[in-house]
């Protein structure tokens, strides 16, 4: 059962580590580029306050964003901003967020997203905990995957795992982290291959931030993965 409260409590304390962490930047170091290609690290905050804001339009029941173009062209115009103006919108929106999701509210109710995919309130937070952290790792400032806490990271894999299980183009596939473990890909009686590694690795495969270099793989080669 998911726990919305503490997945806020979560996402503030996620978001307070970005800020002490972002603090430390000066505004040549916001306009460098981030791990994401064709973002500097102003669109990755940009991208940040305006995804809060656009999750608290989801609380409240409107679109989420008015359209892609209009999401994107949001973050190209507050890409550019001096490091204390983007701080600010990244504090101020993040308790905007907070304060929609401390209103009362049936939290098994669904609500909408982007591009069509509806899911439980209750599961916003978690989603709002993931932008924060691993946008967090992808401003390239010192955070990096293994620095993030073990039960986001075991969440996120297990989540990751089931967002393309069922995929025609994925083999079935065990993950494991010698550990605990999790089938992906398509269904299957038995999995084709078994992908193992640090969690941290497994995670960043999964979510696009690593190309698997440190996963061990057997039974074929490491699975092509579709974009998130």
């Amino acid at each position: 059962m998911i726990d919305h409260a503490h997945d806020l409590a979560s996402v503030r304390d996620a978001t307070e580590r970005l800020l002490i962490a972002v603090g430390k930047l000066d505004n040549a170091s916001v306009t460098e580029s981030s791990r994401l290609p064709g973002w500097t690290r102003g669109h990755v905050l940009a991208h940040l306050a305006r995804n809060a804001d656009a999750l608290v339009n989801v609380f409240e029941g409107r679109p989420m964003y008015a359209s892609a173009e209009a999401r994107d062209a949001d973050i190209e115009r507050d890409a550019p901003r001096p490091l204390d103006v983007q701080l600010a919108d990244v504090r101020e929106s993040g308790a905007r967020f907070q304060a929609a999701g401390a209103v009362p509210a049936d939290w098994s109710r669904t609500v909408a997203l982007r591009n069509g995919v509806t899911d439980s309130a209750s599961r916003v937070p978690f989603r709002r905990w993931v932008e924060v952290e691993l946008h967090h790792v992808d401003l390239g400032i010192g955070y990096e995957l293994e620095d993030l806490p073990a039960e986001f990271t075991e969440r996120e894999t297990a989540f990751l795992a089931t967002r393309f299980a069922g995929h025609p183009d994925v083999p079935p596939t065990r993950l494991t982290d010698g550990t605990r473990a999790w089938s992906t890909g398509r269904e299957a009686s038995a999995p084709e291959v078994t992908v193992t590694g640090p969690p941290a690795d497994l995670l960043g495969w999964l979510a696009g931030r690593r190309e698997g270099a440190a996963l061990t793989v057997e039974g074929g080669p490491l699975p092509s993965l579709p974009p998130l």
